[in-house]
This record gives structure tokens, sequence and C-alpha cells, in this order.
């Protein structure tokens, strides 16, 4: 679904990625971690087609070219960005008005999808009446109904506490496996790259390169404490941690 072959990309005299290397498969989660302003964004960004790269080539879906990637790719960037003046419900349905639905068709398609995201009774709030982990899903479902099959999320959950962030990833997982998709989640967070992802790959500081890929041990189990607790994944945590120190250096 997902192929990166050696690319670059440079923004003038700043190299951001140099020879990149990534694959993911069709309903895979490609974990992304790295130091900050290592190019994971640019990256995310080169594969939903906003932007070209200079060097390499990005094959989504059997798409090479911007616009096609683009149209097989919904973007799902660090802030929720839902619109104040619309109500929950609205703001979801926005990617079916983008592509021409009607109004009553675009809410009719968002709304099947709130009581299975947990915001059934909350379909005319704004989002000010909202919690963060609320709004969260909500930016997710507006990303998800889009119906396209490569979901790029860049720090998802960047925003919420620790508790709050554990939640949603757990619920992230189910969602997963009730609707899979292709994904790659930019994360700073190496637990949440490994728990959410069957491949993690941790990149070095600018220009962007991999450092170690790593399978990740039990990826979306429906226990989350437990799966971030065994040994397995703690031994793993520990390996991509090491990495990340590595390629900071």
């Amino acid at each position: 679904m997902l192929s990166i072959r050696a690319i670059s990309h440079s923004f003038g005299e700043l190299r951001a990625i140099e020879r990149l290397d990534l694959e993911a498969p069709e309903h895979g989660v490609l974990g992304l971690v790295g130091p900050s302003g290592c190019g994971k964004s640019t990256l995310l960004e080169l594969i939903a087609g906003l932007r070209e790269p200079a060097g390499g080539e990005i094959e989504v879906g059997g798409a090479r070219d911007a616009p096609g990637r683009l149209a097989r790719c919904a973007f799902m960037p660090q802030r929720d960005l839902l619109l104040p003046w619309l109500s929950a419900l609205d703001n979801a349905a926005l990617a079916l008005r983008n592509r021409g639905d009607g109004r009553g068709a675009a809410r009719s398609g968002a709304r099947e999808l709130f009581e299975r995201f947990g915001l059934a009774g909350f379909e005319r709030s704004r989002p000010a009446d909202l919690s963060g982990g609320m709004r969260q899903r909500v930016a997710f479902l507006r990303t998800l109904v889009s119906g396209k099959p490569v979901l790029a999320l860049d720090e998802p959950f960047a925003s919420l506490d620790a508790i709050t962030r554990a939640e949603m990833q757990g619920w992230l997982a189910g969602a997963l496996a009730a609707d899979p998709r292709t994904v790659v989640l930019v994360t700073h967070d190496v637990e949440e790259a490994l728990y959410l992802s069957d491949r993690v790959a941790v990149l070095s500081t600018r220009p962007a390169r991999v450092v170690e890929e790593l399978r990740a041990p039990a990826p979306r189990a429906p226990d989350r404490d437990a799966a971030v607790t065994d040994p397995e994944f703690v031994a793993t945590r520990e390996r991509a941690t090491e990495a990340l120190h590595r390629g900071s250096r």
C-alpha cells in the first residue's frame, strides 16, 4: 500500500530527509519516532501528497504523483482544528461535504459512527463543550469518514494529559480493529508507537534517516495495560529508546 524509496527533501540549504526507505502493507500501521525537528511531519506531508520530495519516489496505492497520493490519503494534524461554530456532527461530516455530499447525506454518513466512537448524544455539541479526548475522537472520525485507504496521523494525542492519552490509544486500537486502514503514525511517544503500530521506524536527527526499524510486540492488543507491561514489550521499548538516543547524537 505504501512504499518509500530513497527519498530526500530540503528546504533551501536545510536538508530535512536523506535517502529514506520505508514500507507499510495494506492495513498495516507504521510508526515514526525521532527527535524534535528531524523531519517526521515533513515526511508525513510528503506521503500524503501535500509536498513532492526533492529526490526518490513515494508510492501510495499505486499512485506516485502528489495529486494521486493526496486522493488516497487522509491527513490528521496535531491540533484537532474543529470549527468552533459548527456542531460535533457537522465537524465530523466536513470530509463528506468537501467531496460534494449534501448536508443531509454528510450528516447521515457521519452520524452512523457517533455511537461506535463513544460520542452518541453529543452530535449537536459545539467543540468548546467537548473534552479534549472527545474533540480528538471527532477529529479522527472526520479523518475516517473520508473513506480514504491511508491515514496520516501527526501526533494525534500530543495535546492530551497522560491518562486521557492512554485511554485514547486503547480507543484508537479498537477503532482500527473495527475499520482497518493503512496508517502512518508520527509520535514522540515510543510506547504509543509500539502499542499502536506493527513496525516502528526510529529516525535520526535532521537530516532524517532510519536508525533502526523494530517489530512491535502484540500491536493494538485489547488489554493495553497488560500489553505495555509485558516483558517483551518493555525490552523492545528499551531498544527503541536506545536507538532514539543513538540517532540524536
